[in-house]
């Protein structure tokens, strides 16, 4: 059946049975009850348009992702398929939109036309401008991440203060008195990205708690990055036995750098961190972390934006998860004899 048929049947231009469908224009209920009667009397199985004109909605949701041009990390790339995943179970289809830096645009054109029923944003920031944005138009919106003011808005999100803490105090348990924290980027932590601000936070706490030296140090998300990052560190702080991360995407130049040093983990550096599990089952040895969920988080945020799209009235529902640092085989007991570069 196609748009002609319909409106030949319900005897209306294609022009507006068009508009019908697409919800770009208004059309009277007797108007729309009469198109939706014909695709009901001939037993049309509606396409997703159709299902549109019958329950007032687009079944489309939109997943606004970091920029296209930033190559996403394992840790992201799980969050995008668990949410198309979950989408799929709920009869959805998903609009992907990045934005960030030149690509404003494909956000704002994901929030205007009555395009999607609902938003899942990504990489939320302290700070967030497209927080705002989602809040002034009144689609409903999930965070997977949340904003310096975490009553504002619906999300899901990992504890990374506390993970971050307890990955100090397990390498402080261990005889390890000067700990790096390997951070995300710079740009990424300067323009307020929460992860890299909380994870700071409870770095720092743990060091004042154990009364032990540390450094915070800014790592890009790519094996160079990593290499050199461990490169840098080992030579301006000598005498640094142990790193937490939650800069998955470095690991593998972590690893790279750390042997070019000449230093065998766990024997004479230990690290540790908050990644997804896949980056932690494939570091050699295998990494000792807190496994980030990302395949039940996204399944999680699909779950709370259908509670708001069905009820934007309700009360936020938030989720904080701390899952256990699972001891694998990556942290081990200080050296007698520190590396001194």
């Amino acid at each position: 059946m196609n748009i002609g048929e319909i409106a030949s049947r319900a005897g209306v231009s294609r022009s507006t049975v068009s508009y019908a469908l697409s919800g770009k224009r208004s059309v009277s209920a007797a108007t729309r009850k009469r198109i939706q009667d014909v695709i009901d009397e001939l037993g049309y199985r509606p396409n997703a348009a159709a299902r549109a004109l019958k329950e007032g909605r687009t079944r489309t949701i939109g997943l606004v992702i970091p920029p296209a041009s930033t190559r996403l990390t394992h840790m992201q790339l799980g969050f995008v398929a668990s949410v198309v995943e979950a989408a799929g179970h709920a009869d959805l289809d998903v609009l992907l939109s990045p934005s960030g830096g030149d690509h404003d645009r494909s956000f704002e054109r994901l929030l205007s036309g009555g395009r999607v029923d609902g938003v899942i944003l990504m990489e939320i920031r302290l700070e967030d401008s497209r927080v705002r944005r989602l809040q002034d138009t009144g689609i409903p919106f999930v965070g997977i991440g949340h904003t310096a003011r975490a009553l504002e808005m619906r999300w899901i999100d990992v504890d990374y203060a506390t993970l971050i803490n307890q990955c100090v105090h397990h390498l402080a348990d261990l005889g390890h008195t000067r700990i790096a924290l390997i951070n995300r980027s710079a740009a990424l932590v300067a323009a307020g990205y929460g992860p890299g601000h909380r994870a700071r936070e409870g770095f720092t706490a743990a060091l004042a708690q154990r009364g032990i030296q540390g450094i915070d140090v800014e790592c890009g998300d790519d094996v160079l990055a990593g290499r050199d990052c461990i490169a840098q560190l080992l030579r301006d702080h000598p005498g640094t036995t142990a790193a937490a991360t939650i800069n998955e995407a470095a690991l593998p130049g972590i690893q790279r750098g750390l042997e070019e040093a000449g230093l065998a983990v766990p024997k004479d550096f230990s690290l540790t961190g908050v990644v997804g599990r896949t980056w932690a089952e494939e570091f050699r040895p295998p990494l000792t972390a807190a496994d980030v969920p990302a395949q039940d988080m996204g399944a999680q945020a699909m779950d709370l934006l259908l509670e708001c799209i069905a009820d934007p009235t309700a009360p936020f529902r938030n989720i904080l998860l701390a899952p256990p640092v699972s001891l694998r085989s990556s942290t081990a007991p200080a050296p007698s004899r520190p590396h001194r570069g």
